[in-house]
């Protein structure tokens, strides 16, 4: 596997293999992992349902009657559930891929109640 490399930078340890250089965060500022716009439905919903089960993710604030589950797209629902996530892993860019259904962003996608995750 790749060699982790170490950063001199004060960072929480997370126990996620990553590539070197694998980290994306932006300088100057946080990330987060959203759905792409254009993405395959099927590709979306298939992604989603990793996110929310094999990946682990918080999906709770995504269910009817959470914060986040207006408005109820496929693409909303699987933004939320990417960038947790990508902000549970370490914010590295392969935590951001889903089959290339994935995209960062520097712009918080927070709204309203819902209130999307950062690494800070």
């Amino acid at each position: 596997m790749a060699m982790v490399q170490e950063k001199a930078e004060a960072a929480i340890p997370v126990t996620t293999l990553s590539p070197p250089e694998g980290n994306t965060t932006f300088l100057g500022g946080t990330s987060w992992c959203v759905a792409r716009p254009g993405s395959s439905p099927v590709d979306l919903q298939i992604a989603l349902d990793w996110a929310c089960g094999m990946g682990k993710a918080d999906c709770s604030p995504i269910q009817p009657g959470g914060p986040c589950f207006q408005p109820d797209t496929l693409l909303s629902h699987a933004s939320y559930a990417f960038n947790n996530y990508y902000q549970q892993n370490g914010n590295s860019d392969i935590a951001c891929y889903f089959g290339g259904t994935a995209i960062l962003t520097q712009n918080n996608p927070s709204y309203a109640r819902c209130v999307f995750a950062t690494s800070e």
